[in-house]
């Protein structure tokens, strides 16, 4: 048994630089985003229609050369997203 201590040792250091790892994360809602290799990404906002408690709401912008996203939040699982073709959004 007493060898058994020094193999938790290793491990729980492990875990606490492992969630130490992610302390820096600013996860608040729509804030924790992916990196983007240090280069800045598009910022221009975003639509947004809200529909009341319950629906999700929905957010468009125009993407890239041509495009147009849709999304959608949603509380309990996955949001929607949409890109398609956007005559007003050539740029």
């Amino acid at each position: 048994m007493a060898g058994l201590g020094w193999g938790v040792v290793p491990c729980a250091l492990a875990g606490v630089l492992l969630l130490a790892g992610c302390a820096g994360d600013d996860d608040e809602r729509g804030k924790g985003d992916s990196p983007v290799a240090n280069q800045r990404g598009d910022d221009t906002p975003a639509q947004v229609f809200n529909f009341p408690d319950g629906f999700g709401n929905l957010a468009t912008k125009c993407v890239g050369h041509g495009f147009r996203a849709y999304v959608t939040t949603n509380a309990s699982g996955p949001s929607n997203v949409q890109v398609v073709p956007d005559a007003a959004c050539a740029g």
